[in-house]
């Protein structure tokens, strides 16, 4: 089976793009694929409780059912130095949200069965 990896790079600055990778990660999962989403830059932000609840973007899914879906049925992942640069810690962050650094990244993505999208 083929896996997808996601990564997000921004949030309410350029949010329908952010949305692109959350609709494109939830589509995935319901399609049965691998899905593995990593968050990095303002998206970080995603991974801590109530957030996504704040975030609204007209004709979309909301973001809170999105992160909710990626926990339940895929992995979550935040960049450890875009957490470092807000000043976000583990005990920040949502129950079951993973921290890796780029080499994690390199690493899912260069597998031989993963695809990646950059959002």
């Amino acid at each position: 089976m083929s896996r997808l990896v996601v990564k997000i790079t921004s949030g309410p600055e350029a949010l329908e793009r952010c949305n692109q990778g959350w609709n494109v990660a939830s589509a995935a999962i319901a399609a049965g694929v691998d899905v593995s989403v990593w968050l990095t830059g303002e998206a970080v932000r995603f991974a801590t409780p109530g957030y996504a609840a704040t975030v609204h973007l007209d004709g979309a899914q909301p973001f809170e059912d999105a992160v909710a879906l990626v926990l339940a049925d895929a992995r979550l992942t935040a960049c450890s130095q875009c957490l470092a640069r807000r000043d976000l810690t583990a005990e920040a962050l949502l129950p079951g949200v993973r921290i890796a650094g780029a080499m994690g990244f390199v690493d899912e993505i260069m597998a031989p069965d993963a695809r990646a999208l950059v959002y």
